[in-house]
């Protein structure tokens, strides 16, 4: 693993954040977690257009352009020795130092210089086997939180969320919404093939805009559609991001009629290409 913060490279261990960091104390900030394969970053322009998309929404100011990150970029997996192998990057943004303690925010329109950017890159093999899964019934997605819209530091639900499916049994955890309907996994967004037909969640429902979602809806693989509380007979699921497609192959300790490891990993590799 090798990562970056304020021009040093080092290890995550030995690399530091201010004790100030708002991403550190208020867990005020943004990410993106690209897939390294083969040499370069992919799908880095659509990561990228989300991540400055979420800090307009959260008044955050941008990023860094992709110009300079896609140097820092080359150097990161030129040091980390990846080659042609895989690997997971981990784009940080925070909001920086505050003022002073509490949760106000600084005067004035946002400004870069205040901010602060870090990055890691893992190696990382990209998972297609199937999982038990658990319908939280403890959290649930705030549809009309943009927080909800946004890659965010924040993750305490999704954490509790799994720390309850592995109490029952299971490896990864559904989440609903507010409103009681299937919304997405803790780190994946949801794909349904229902009678045929793909479907997931639409935005509405408080699920994360993913970039493998969103490639699912403009080639046309998917469309939107709400799935109701819980997945029906014969409904072949899987949880897809940037650094996996697992089939589910079994919800709340009943089995499902999951997809083939081999179907997941061609879906996943069709939708990267």
């Amino acid at each position: 693993m090798i990562s970056w913060c304020n021009g040093a490279w080092g290890s995550a261990q030995e690399l530091r954040l201010p004790l100030s960091d708002r991403g550190l104390q208020l867990a005020d900030g943004l990410f993106e977690t690209v897939l390294v394969q083969g040499g370069r970053p992919r799908l880095l322009d659509a990561h990228l257009q989300r991540w400055q998309t979420s800090a307009a929404q959260l008044g955050m100011a941008p990023p860094p352009k992709a110009e300079w990150l896609k140097g820092l970029i080359a150097e990161a997996m030129a040091r980390s020795g990846i080659g042609s192998g895989c690997g997971a990057l981990r784009l940080n943004w925070s909001r920086g130092d505050g003022p002073e303690r509490g949760i106000d925010l600084p005067q004035g329109d946002p400004s870069a210089d205040s901010h602060r950017f870090w990055l890691s890159l893992h190696p990382h093999t990209p998972h297609f086997s199937a999982v038990a899964a658990w319908i939280s019934r403890h959290e649930r997605r705030n549809a009309s939180s943009r927080l909800s819209r946004c890659k965010s530091f924040a993750y305490g639900q999704s954490i509790l969320a799994r720390r309850e499916a592995r109490q029952r049994g299971a490896e990864e955890a559904l989440l609903q919404n507010t409103s009681g309907q299937l919304c997405c996994g803790t780190v994946a967004n949801l794909l349904v093939q229902r009678q045929g037909r793909w479907l997931t969640p639409p935005l509405s429902s408080g699920c994360l805009p993913g970039v493998m979602r969103e490639r699912c809806l403009a080639s046309g693989l998917a469309r939107e559609g709400d799935l109701g509380g819980r997945l029906q007979r014969g409904d072949q699921a899987v949880l897809i991001n940037s650094l996996s497609c697992r089939p589910i192959q079994s919800l709340d300790g009943v089995g499902q009629s999951p997809m083939s490891t081999a179907s997941a990993e061609q879906l996943w590799t069709h939708l990267l290409n």
